[in-house]
Formats: C-alpha cells, structure tokens, sequence
C-alpha cells in the first residue's frame, strides 16, 4: 500500500503550486480595446517648413487634419498626402493643448462600435461627430466625450517631438 507524506519543503512547494495556479486562472484581460479598429498611422509634420511654421506649442488650440484629401491646417487644405503618409482609421488630428502636442484617430468610437466608419470634424476645442452628435474635448489632452453619447476618448496617437519634426504613429 502506498502511502505518501507530505512535509517540510514539499508542503511549502504544494502551497506555492496551487496559490499561483488560482491566481492565474483568476486573472482576465485588463488592457483596454478601443471600439475603433487600428490602422496604420505615420505622419510627419516639420514645423520649420512653409505650411507648418505656425503650428507651434504656443499656440493653443491650432490643429492639422490629416485625412484622405491631405493636410489642412485649422480647417484650410495645405498639402496633398505624401506617398509614405498613413492616416489611421478616422483621420489624424494633431492638436496644441495645454500639456503641447496631442493626436487622436479621429474616427468617433461610438459609431464605430455600431458599425459605421464615421470621423469626427474639428473645430475649436472640440472634435464633433456628425452622425451622433457627439463632442469629444482636445483641450483636455484625453479627448473625453463631453456629451455621454459615447463611453471612450477618442483614440490616442503617439507624437515624437524631435527639433520640431512631429511624427505621429499608433501606441
């Protein structure tokens, strides 16, 4: 007849083994998914060049659009798209905060969590979906919808500041 005693160490390493075995199995997901598909992003803004050089940190609440029909810099086109350009999902806005430079995929989350691609216009403060209404707040630096239509920010886009090359690419 077999008889297994457990003490000492091996008591010590069982404990271990199903302590770490609940705790993994009790762990889920917690990293957040954005209702808004990733695309791929790349633009690149020189704000020493022509179009561009006003487009400083200083100037609070100035923005550059950068969608399929190229780059408009507060609401005025300025260049078409350039060969190496991806502008994500929505568009890209760059936008001058208060904490400097900010981008965001400005395709509305709460539209494309129910299956319409719609992308936000700009104007002001505020980026502003045409199909819900929806109003998401770029002076912030979170882009957090102000009007409780949707549940998300809008998505964040990395910027790389580098001498005044802005280059905007996905997280």
């Amino acid at each position: 007849m077999w008889r297994f005693r457990i003490n000492g160490w091996h008591q010590l390493v069982l404990v271990f083994c199903c302590s770490l075995s609940l705790f993994l199995c009790s762990c889920r997901e917690t990293t957040f998914q954005s209702s808004v598909p990733t695309y791929p992003v790349r633009v690149v803004i020189d704000t020493k060049l022509g179009p561009f050089v006003h487009f400083q940190p200083t100037v609070m609440g100035s923005y550059i659009v950068v969608n399929g029909d190229g780059y408009f810099v507060n609401g005025t086109r300025v260049m078409a798209l350039g060969a190496t350009d991806m502008y994500g999902y929505g568009g890209v806005v760059v936008y001058v905060s208060m904490y400097g430079y900010d981008a965001y995929d400005l395709a509305c989350p709460y539209c494309a969590q129910h299956g319409m691609k719609r992308s936000c216009s700009v104007s002001g403060f505020y980026a502003e979906c045409p199909e819900c209404g929806e109003r998401y707040d770029l002076v912030s630096g979170y882009a957090l919808p102000t009007q409780s239509i949707s549940h998300e920010a809008l998505r964040r886009l990395n910027v790389i500041n580098s001498d005044g090359k802005l280059t905007v690419t996905q997280r």
